[in-house]
């Protein structure tokens, strides 16, 4: 009986199930110590080892679609588990590792050409990779997560790295964008440790459907306790999806850091910050739906106004204009992101609608954002090879010196602004729009429309300086009548300057994944109607 006993204490790992973030984790690992062995020659394998591993572990993912996994459970009969695979935690694990996988191939150009300049020489190259691999497995561990212990472990794993990668940049920005992001994060983590430990000693678990067990039997004297936790763990999340007032940190830091690290900032980051928001109200704090539902829905129209005029007001001829227009853009968006999480909070009452299509709209927006968004960045970058100061009106002429990379960002603008030919866009902007009208938050789906209005300014914008006249070309033949009279086509001109050659796989995955889900939008669509926990 005893050793029945104790052989019952042992947990089982489900190795299979924790194989993603596992690899991502260990190619991280494998990364930093080949680092110190190659010579400098052969330093440059340490990318492609780092792209290599993101893809295995994206690949692994299809050996889980068989059905639902769990390991790291309680030992007692129908104990708890602390990390399960289902529908939504692989749809996550594929938007933060396919995310981090394009980030890496963006950052091939970047880190090679940190070997090719002496000013930069001195830049940790191996330590990048092992950075960006282990902040990639604390987003894919992330909505696996079921108990709250390890949603903070999870998504400090993610943030950590995060903090010295926008710090790489090597400039003062890339120093002061590092420091002010790690101080309110750290602001932020701490607060919902606070809001953890006020649910802990309310429920006295820390599973998720535990907590929201116990949160429905809370005794009086401990509700108010229960519902201060809950709104302080909620606090932090909201910080780490950059919803307002928790926005303060996004333009800075993606201007500081290397393009890459932004764009993975945008897409990674935000998808481990929505994954930890999403299980904590669906299943943690369910029984509060009623209030964190109109607090999410008061975030999400503060957040999409706060965005869109921010990225209004952006001057085409400052510094950093674009990639400031991208991080504004990306508050905006997800504030758009928070509807359908707000709706859920209403699903209860709301006619033909459950909290999971909701949550399914939310995960339907994300992956089309994140292709899209990845995809803009990927052209930025490419724009920032010439024009480091990469200011809007950089763009000017964009596609007759790279008439390619101009019809990509161009497409990728319609879909974030949600016009044709972008349709995923369209699509997953009615879904929003419709599961706010399906809750019955007719305000909140007003706030939206006049939103997306708004941004159809700046998007366009942006997109119509791509086909302009670039700076400094002459007019048509008629202001030269005579050929030699003419002046010297400006650079680039007469044929399109070459794309780096990963810069441009980014450009062509994002742009084929961007025209695919655009004919077939079904794709991505069909999660909002699906099972998702």
């Amino acid at each position: 009986m005893t050793a029945q006993a104790a052989t019952s204490l042992v947990q089982s790992v489900d190795w299979v199930a924790i194989a993603p973030p596992l690899i991502a984790a260990l190619g991280g690992l494998l990364t930093l110590v080949a680092d110190l062995f190659l010579p400098e020659p052969r330093k440059r394998l340490l990318g492609g080892f780092a792209v290599g591993s993101l893809a295995a572990a994206g690949l692994w993912l299809l050996l889980l679609l068989d059905g639902d996994r769990a390991t790291f459970c309680l030992t007692e009969v129908g104990g708890e588990c602390s990390y399960v695979t289902d529908h939504f935690t692989l749809v996550m694990q594929f938007i933060a590792i396919g995310g981090g996988l394009l980030a890496a191939v963006l950052s091939l150009h970047t880190v090679g050409r940190w070997r090719q300049e002496s000013s930069k020489s001195g830049q940790p190259r191996g330590e990048y990779w092992f950075l960006l691999l282990s902040s990639v497995a604390g987003a894919a561990l992330l909505p696996a997560a079921r108990d709250l212990a390890t949603l903070v472990i999870a998504l400090e794993v993610a943030s950590l790295p995060a903090f010295a990668l926008v710090g790489l940049g090597g400039s003062r920005l890339s120093a002061e964008a590092a420091v002010k992001f790690f101080l309110s994060s750290v602001a932020a983590t701490a607060v919902m440790l606070l809001g953890i430990s006020f649910v802990y000693a309310a429920t006295g678990s820390l599973h998720l459907t535990a907590v929201a067990h116990g949160l429905g039997q809370t005794p009086d004297q401990l509700g108010t306790l229960a519902q201060v936790g809950a709104a302080l763990t909620l606090v932090g999340f909201a910080f780490k999806v950059a919803a307002v007032p928790f926005h303060f940190w996004v333009p800075d830091t993606y201007v500081g850091a290397p393009l890459p690290v932004a764009a993975y900032l945008s897409v990674v980051g935000k998808a481990a910050g929505f994954s930890g928001l999403i299980l904590v109200t669906q299943l943690a704090f369910r029984p509060y739906a009623h209030t964190w539902g109109a607090a999410v829905a008061v975030l999400s129209a503060a957040t999409m106004t706060a965005g869109n005029v921010a990225a209004l007001r952006q001057q085409p001829g400052n510094p950093h204009s674009a990639v400031r227009l991208l991080a504004w853009s990306s508050v905006a968006q997800a504030g758009y992101l928070l509807v359908p999480l707000a709706a859920a909070g209403y699903a209860g009452s709301a006619t033909g609608a459950t909290p999971d299509q909701m949550v399914g709209t939310t995960v339907a927006y994300a992956l089309m954002y994140a292709v899209v968004n990845l995809g803009a960045f990927a052209v930025a970058a490419v724009v920032a090879g010439t024009r480091v100061e990469n200011r809007i009106t950089d763009y000017r002429g964009l596609f007759a010196e790279r008439p390619l990379s101009a019809l990509a960002l161009a497409f990728f603008l319609l879909c974030l602004a949600g016009l044709p030919p972008g349709l995923i866009g369209l699509f997953a902007k009615v879904a929003v729009f419709r599961a706010a009208i399906d809750a019955g938050l007719g305000w909140l789906a007003g706030v939206l429309a006049a939103n997306v209005v708004v941004a159809l300014y700046y998007y366009l914008r942006w997109a119509a300086v791509l086909f302009a006249r670039p700076a400094g070309a002459q007019p048509p033949a008629a202001a030269h009548p005579h050929p030699s009279a003419a002046a010297p086509a400006p650079a680039g001109a007469g044929a399109a300057l070459a794309v780096p050659a990963s810069l441009a796989v980014a450009i062509g995955v994002t742009l084929l994944l961007g025209l695919v889900l655009s004919g077939a939008p079904q794709l991505v669509l069909h999660f909002a109607s699906a099972t998702l926990f």
